[in-house]
């Protein structure tokens, strides 16, 4: 079975939830990182996406055990974000720092950092696909639904 994330963080690499990533950037990606992020530090809904993924990927023999369901869950919905093929996801999952930080690698004293081969990308993205997201969303809706309620509070009688 995969691991939903690294648990044991390596020295030199920030927490995700300490990850800052900037608001006013008119760029795709930036918004639905924090997405990401959001999901991440939020325990209960980082449990039911992660249920929901692991429905989808732990009964079938998939791809190389060495992608984390969160590497796999990020890197697919950067795919789907920015529509990129395999070559330039594996430019994305490997240069660009930003999505690093946030799959947990950072450049910042590690001798040899983790690389992602393009046949580990095609073998373990291609399952985090529309019909996946679509699933989620619903979880993550309801859950912004239920933020929403407690922000407002009960509702005035009339």
């Amino acid at each position: 079975m995969r691991k939903r994330f690294e648990l044991q963080h390596e020295i030199g690499i920030r927490a995700i939830e300490d990850i800052e990533i900037p608001i006013k950037s008119r760029d795709e990606l930036p918004p639905v990182l924090m997405a990401l992020q959001h999901i991440f530090i939020n325990t209960e809904l980082s449990e039911q996406v992660f249920c929901i993924i692991e429905q989808r990927i732990a009964p079938k023999k998939m791809g190389k055990p060495g992608l984390s369901l969160w590497e796999i869950f990020v890197l697919g919905v950067v795919r789907l974000t920015l529509d990129a093929n395999y070559d330039r996801l594996e430019h994305i999952a490997n240069y660009d720092s930003l999505v690093r930080e946030l799959l947990g690698i950072t450049r910042y004293g590690v001798a040899e950092e983790k690389q992602y081969s393009l046949t580990s990308l095609k073998e373990n993205i291609p399952y985090i696909d529309e019909e996946l997201l679509s699933e989620i969303n619903t979880v993550i809706v309801k859950a912004g639904h239920s933020l929403l309620k407690k922000k407002m509070g009960p509702k005035p009688k009339r």
